[in-house]
């Protein structure tokens, strides 16, 4: 009869039809021959399957089944659709929410991708928020994301390619970038890491595939991509010749490669006029230095109260003393992380009573008790408003590994300690390497004066631009 008429059974066997119910074949007859109809219940649009079917259920002449490519050109009256004879790939493409069409003797499948993922509606991210500038942000959804950034660069050279990695998940990965712009290097360096990374699995998806993509050294905690959740954010890196990584599943961005100075930067700085700007991005670093060095410093000045000008003589304890200072801190820096872990997990309708009562028992009482005193609940107060100072969730948690290291060495060694750990903080930033292997303090290290310049001072010529990735990092 046909010499292809176990096509249908390869492809249910492969994709393990019969032990899944959410699996579908639905067993159709085109012109007298046996077909099925492949798809995940749920992933795909029925209104347009219906159409589709009505057409192959008009098809009367034998000879319109042709070949699979001919097929999929001239019959079949679909927009994305495409031939597919290898039966791995029809398997994948089928769980992945793209239906599958075989027919008795057809060497192949037709591939329709007629996929409609569960997805919320687009709203501006909780953690990316902006004053001014557009309310939308990234969701779960690939198509969707890519859509997003296209819809802002109306440019020939903005490339999206598609890979995938995970041997069992096997996630959709798209690098976004413009063609005349990136560095082509690192773009095939990121692509063959990529596709030769040996994971099982991106559950994770950002952390997963950075670490897949980036084994950076354990000792430094900074981060070495920016994640953003804002399409605006993502269509400037991509302008100024980075690349963005957008995962299926992950309602946010990677922009490689990324310096410190980078990841600081938030989408306010260009909403507001070059002098406000400049101000927002100057007091962002200021507090950023300030939380890491106040209570370092505070330990040191105490151990040294001699040497304290009357002028700053408030800033030594007058209050009893039950626990040393150096501890009280200590407690505080765990206490603030178990409290932020209990905010995350607390359902919206407790979290407003339980936090004022935690506001309490970690202020007043605390105090009270003895355990604490007023200053140190004071610092380590700042200390936890001024994390959210910055952007970022990975460089906040870097500075206060810092901070506890810089504690450390200033309560063992006094002074010694103190300017040995600011030190060792420097070193570990200077052998930072972006993905690129560039310097994670561009423009400071190697200094570069103008671009430097350009990334403190929100300056005209900057505007929706970071000069940092197009003229040093890259």
């Amino acid at each position: 009869m046909y010499k292809n008429v176990n096509m249908i059974d390869k492809i249910g066997s492969a994709i393990c039809v019969n032990e899944s119910f959410d699996i579908v074949e639905r067993k159709i007859i085109i012109c007298g021959r046996n077909a099925s109809l492949f798809f995940v219940d749920g992933l795909t649009k029925d209104e347009v399957m219906e159409k589709i079917m009505e057409f192959f259920y008009s098809i009367t002449d034998e000879k319109e089944l042709c070949n699979i490519e001919t097929f999929c050109r001239q019959k079949v009256p679909y927009i994305e659709v495409s031939g597919e004879t290898e039966l791995e790939k029809i398997s994948t493409g089928i769980l992945s929410g793209i239906m599958a069409l075989a027919i008795e003797g057809m060497d192949g499948a037709v591939m329709l991708d007629v996929r409609s993922y569960p997805q919320r509606d687009t709203a501006e991210p909780e953690k990316d928020k902006v004053l001014r500038g557009s309310r939308d942000g990234f969701v779960e959804t690939l198509v969707s994301n890519t859509a997003l950034v296209r819809r802002r660069i109306r440019d020939k050279n903005l490339r999206m390619k598609h890979l995938s990695a995970g041997s069992e998940t096997k996630t959709d990965i798209v690098l976004c970038y413009m063609d005349n712009k990136v560095d082509k290097k690192l773009l095939a360096e990121i692509k063959s890491r990529i596709e030769n990374a040996s994971v099982d699995a991106l559950t994770m998806t950002l952390q997963s595939l950075s670490e897949a993509v980036y084994r950076h050294k354990w000792y430094s905690p900074f981060p070495k991509v920016k994640n953003t959740e804002r399409p605006d954010v993502t269509a400037s890196a991509v302008l100024d010749g980075n690349i963005a990584i957008l995962i299926d599943n992950a309602p946010s961005a990677l922009i490689i490669p990324t310096s410190i100075f980078d990841i600081l930067e938030e989408a306010d700085d260009y909403y507001f006029p070059p002098l406000t700007g400049t101000y927002i991005r100057l007091t962002r670093y200021l507090v950023t230095i300030a939380s890491l060095f106040i209570t370092p410093v505070w330990i040191l000045a105490l151990k040294y109260s001699d040497y304290i000008p009357p002028v700053f003589s408030f800033i030594v304890p007058q209050d009893p003393i039950n626990v040393p200072i150096f501890w009280q801190l200590m407690i505080l820096e765990l206490a603030i992380d178990g409290l932020r872990l209990a905010a995350i997990n607390t359902p919206n309708m407790l979290s407003t009573p339980l936090s004022i009562i935690g506001a309490i028992v970690l202020s007043d009482f605390a105090v009270q008790s003895g355990w604490f005193i007023s200053e140190a609940m004071l610092y380590m107060a700042f200390v936890a408003i001024a994390n959210y100072s910055q952007p970022s969730y990975e460089l906040g948690y870097a500075v206060k590994f810092m901070r506890i290291l810089l504690l450390i060495f200033t309560e063992l060694f006094g002074i010694y300690g103190f300017c040995g750990g600011v030190i060792l903080i420097f070193l570990i930033m200077v052998f930072t390497k972006t993905i690129s292997g560039k310097s994670y303090l561009y423009p400071l290290i190697p200094f570069n004066g103008k671009e430097f310049y350009r990334k403190v001072i929100r300056t005209r010529a900057s505007v929706g631009s970071s000069p940092s990735h197009s003229n040093g990092e890259r």
